[in-house]
């Protein structure tokens, strides 16, 4: 009889830093936030809203770059986010973490357990690190909404656009998002699964 082997157990800390990363094991789906070690498990109804959103956003991306799901971007010692969807360089089309400079959007999906963070902490993280524009997506309310940011003249992000409506952008390039169509979709996903 052989022995099954161990899981690896992550080390606690009160602080991580991409130093530590190398700890984890390579196939742990994971974000680091403020020196917050995140491990997301997303429902697929999340996965589903994201998978919309990237392809609404292929539709007009442009030659030289690409759209991404779940990709980790490197931007300091204390912060390694992965965006729900993020718009890149398509030189970085193979590799992880990808570098923030050349991320032209994040875009993130808030769940019950993201939304301090979504609104806030990555706002923040992201802005600092200076991608133009971040989308929050909500859809834990009646209607979904999009609330889309813009990096303004003192680094911080400003709202450009809220709406549970068509949501039309040139940020990062001529795009649409159809929030009604979307919000129906997720109501006929939760009524067959019985919610």
């Amino acid at each position: 009889m052989t022995v099954a082997p161990m899981l690896p157990i992550p080390p606690e800390r009160s602080e991580w830093t991409v130093d530590d990363l190398g700890e984890l094991p390579e196939d742990l789906p994971y974000e680091l936030v403020n020196g917050r070690l995140i491990v997301p498990s997303p429902t697929a109804l999340h996965q589903d809203l994201c998978v919309e959103l990237l392809l609404a956003l292929r539709v007009n991306c442009p030659p030289d770059y690409l759209v991404s799901i779940d990709l980790s971007m490197r931007i300091d010692r204390r912060n390694e986010p992965r965006p729900d969807v993020v718009a890149i360089r398509r030189e970085h089309a193979n590799r992880s973490p990808v570098p923030v400079e050349d991320a032209l959007l994040a875009v993130e999906v808030i769940s019950p357990t993201s939304t301090f963070r979504d609104l806030y902490d990555k706002a923040k993280v992201y802005a600092h690190a200076g991608v133009r524009s971040y989308w929050v997506v909500d859809p834990l309310h009646e209607k979904m909404t999009l609330t889309e940011y813009a990096l303004g003249p003192s680094g911080d992000y400003e709202v450009t656009t809220h709406t549970e409506d068509l949501f039309v952008s040139e940020r990062p390039w001529k795009v649409s998002v159809d929030l009604p169509a979307l919000t129906t979709r997720r109501a006929g996903l939760l009524a067959r699964d019985g919610q």
